[in-house]
């Protein structure tokens, strides 16, 4: 009895014919979406890039008459940009080496220390991430102003230093660090101090630039927390800085989002500089719970 060669290969170029399929249709689907994504930054760097005149012409066109470069240059005329970058950047950066200690240390306790009510007091960690930050904003501002702590931009670092996501980000990637090796240093003699930065911290740097990666886009971005807790001009940061570019009656829409291209450079730099180390944090972090 004979059996014909193309038989037995026929269900396996089906199966890799349907893969095939299924990975063009993904990648398809993956382009469009990106594509989709580009073209809103697209539009603003174009109109970063136009006359006011060329803004509103209809049909809306990506290339103006000319390339006006001189939007850039205006921007710190008509807003104290630098001034406002050195506010976000101070912000920015107390906030994120705040919650990289206070995240890295509440982790460390929570994964590996053994202590009276500590799953306890992790779930109400746990609730706390649950709650909108827009219910705290009262008591806040409340406390803040009691403290005479409003309009400085200490009042936009304090409340921001510890955050109850970075524990529970820091707390599932040292889960998935083996006990074993905090347990050979303690025999070693180390200390659990010494087992946390010697240990357990070199191992969680993706996680760490993870977490360091939302808190500097969070706090970057952040625009309801200065609109409510400064009032000084002196004070502002970058995001209030733009919203005050918007007139009554008339906006430079050029000058607008010249500026707003200078704003997300930052972000998109840090972004890209990292990013490998960013989806392997996401990883290592959903490890294990």
């Amino acid at each position: 009895m004979t059996v014909n060669s193309n038989t037995l290969h026929r269900p396996f170029n089906k199966r890799r014919l349907k893969k095939n399929l299924g990975l063009t249709v993904s990648f398809i689907i993956l382009v469009i979406g990106a594509i989709a994504m580009l073209i809103p930054f697209l539009w603003m760097l174009s109109t970063s890039l136009k006359d006011l005149s060329d803004t509103f012409v209809y049909p809306p066109k990506f290339f103006g008459k000319t390339i006006v470069w001189e939007n850039y240059a205006n921007v710190n005329e008509r807003l104290n940009f630098l001034g406002m970058f050195g506010n976000t950047v101070f912000v920015t950066v107390m906030v994120l080496v705040g919650q990289i200690i206070t995240s890295t240390m509440a982790g460390f306790a929570f994964s590996y220390l053994n202590f009276r009510g500590r799953e306890h007091i992790f779930r109400l960690y746990l609730l706390a991430i649950m709650i909108p930050f827009h219910v705290l904003l009262v008591p806040t501002f409340v406390l803040l102003r009691d403290m005479r702590m409003l309009n400085s931009l200490w009042a936009l670092i304090l409340p921001c230093v510890v955050s109850p996501f970075g524990a529970f980000l820091m707390r599932q990637a040292y889960m998935s660090i083996p006990r074993a090796l905090g347990e050979a240093a303690k025999i070693d003699g180390c200390s659990p101090w010494k087992i946390y930065t010697a240990i357990f911290l070199p191992l969680s740097v993706p996680t760490m630039t993870t977490l360091a990666i939302f808190t500097f886009v969070a706090t970057w971005n952040d625009f309801l927390r200065p609109l409510i807790f400064l009032s000084s001009n002196k004070q502002m940061t970058l995001t209030l800085g733009i919203y005050a570019m918007q007139g009554n009656y008339s906006t430079d829409w050029g000058v607008l989002m010249a500026t707003v291209t200078l704003s997300l450079l930052p972000v998109v730099i840090v972004f890209l500089s990292v990013q490998d180390l960013f989806v392997e944090g996401v990883a290592i972090s959903g490890m294990k719970s």
